[in-house]
């Protein structure tokens, strides 16, 4: 995210070639042509971070050059060179547009110095727009949840493995909350001041993979007009989330497997090594063992990616979340469309908890919108649920163990005590604790 291209447009020799040697000296590649003319020429042929031209010229002026290129390029900058007598020109320019100007005779420092704004500016513009898209998608995480055993025992190991620079890798069934342990990832990390980007494998088509992760140059092919950036380089510095990385093309996976590997990659149509430092968290709702035995996810790759492996487990297997993330998701709805605050009946919440909810937290959700928007009553019940879809029997499809420990949650529940939960489960008070120890319930 900064300069790498400039275009030098002067009538004087001497200045075109000073401009261009500090540019090289700073790693900048620099192309000068003599006239705004031939400026136009390649601006319309190549893609330009930066234009940095002079005022008066023959033919053309600066001022020419700086409309016809926030026409022809609208994000590349323009930066114009005027005299010391007609410095009311680059105020004129500044409202026309330019990013900034420079008065002759100027300096190496005064040079750099308004690259290295350039820089700021571009990183910024690039940002601003992903985080623009990110929103228009609405693309919002849920919140953390983690009363269960089973997802403070998930915090603690995301908060220990955030500190390292190893790339996580989180699994789970869809719906569960993968990317919100993804968000927690990144900002537990040390990278928490530098941008967490991501990009969902699965809604991106096979044809534009490439572009979307490393970006590309302007004519790379039919349709790149501008220079982009890609997500990688969006993500430089921070991280980058992966989402269903299983998605990714296979004969894309080995350009990914180097790029995991050397930090490094070239932008699409490009040939310039570009350097990233880069956090990688993945998530798939795949089995892991299959889709490589399927060679559907390289092995390589995913040895690569899987250094902190995290499991995601569904809401059915940890029924302590499921009424605090529904009055989060009641207060939260509330919130949003404006109603009075509504509670939850008793027997809503006993519907809730016997739900086996195949569509895990994102389900819990919608039917607590649902609920919340069709219903005017301050108290929500459970007819107001609907649950009426795949999973209302509480014991079809689940294993003897998840209905053992889901009985062994609902009579404690019932009891102030374990000796009387104890009791009513038929069971020693030794055995009840064997079970809380094995199913790891407070």
């Amino acid at each position: 995210m900064s300069v790498e291209k400039v275009l030098v447009v002067d009538d004087e020799v001497l200045m075109r070639n000073f401009v261009v040697e500090a540019l090289k000296r700073k790693g900048i590649e620099a192309v000068a042509v003599e006239s705004g003319e031939k400026a136009l020429e390649l601006l319309q042929a190549h893609s330009f971070d930066l234009v940095i031209t002079d005022m008066k010229m023959p033919g053309l002026s600066g001022m020419d050059v700086l409309q016809r290129t926030k026409e022809i390029s609208p994000r590349t900058l323009v930066i114009v060179v005027t005299g010391f007598g007609t410095i009311e020109n680059a105020v004129e320019a500044m409202k026309n547009g330019a990013f900034y100007y420079l008065i002759k005779p100027f300096s190496l420092e005064s040079l750099m110095a308004n690259i290295e704004k350039a820089n700021q500016h571009t990183a910024l513009v690039e940002e601003n727009t992903y985080l623009r898209q990110q929103v228009e998608a609405k693309s919002y995480g849920h919140v953390l949840v983690a009363e269960s055993p089973a997802m403070q025992k998930i915090v603690q190991d995301v908060q220990q493995a955030a500190k390292s620079h190893a790339s996580v890798f989180i699994t789970g069934e869809t719906g569960t909350g993968k990317e919100v342990i993804a968000h927690l990832v990144h900002y537990s990390s040390p990278r928490v001041d530098q941008p967490f980007i991501k990009v969902n494998c699965a809604a991106v088509p096979d044809t534009l993979v490439e572009s979307e992760f490393f970006g590309h140059e302007k004519g790379a092919f039919t349709g790149a007009a501008n220079k982009r950036l890609g997500r990688f380089e969006l993500a430089n510095g921070g991280s980058l989330l992966l989402d269903e990385v299983t998605e990714i093309p296979l004969a894309l996976q080995a350009k990914l497997l180097r790029v995991t590997q050397e930090q490094e990659f070239e932008r699409v149509g490009g040939s310039k090594p570009i350097k990233v430092d880069v956090r990688l968290i993945s998530t798939s709702n795949r089995d892991m063992a299959e889709a490589i035995a399927s060679k559907v996810l390289r092995e390589d790759l995913y040895y690569r990616l899987n250094v902190v492996p995290i499991y995601l487990p569904p809401l059915r297997e940890r029924q302590e979340d499921i009424i605090p993330l529904a009055h989060y998701f009641l207060e939260r709805t509330c919130q949003e469309n404006h109603l009075d605050k509504k509670t939850l009946s008793a027997d809503a919440q006993k519907k809730l908890l016997h739900y086996r909810w195949p569509g895990n937290v994102r389900e819990l959700a919608n039917v607590m919108e649902r609920a919340i928007v069709m219903d005017r009553g301050k108290v929500i019940d459970g007819e107001h649920l609907h649950l009426n879809g795949p999973g209302v029997n509480p014991m079809a499809g689940r294993t003897l163990q998840e209905l053992e420990k889901q009985l062994i949650v609902e009579t404690l529940q019932m009891h102030e005590n374990r000796t009387k939960a104890a009791e009513t489960l038929g069971i020693s008070v030794k055995a009840l604790r064997d079970k809380l120890q094995e199913y790891n319930l407070p």
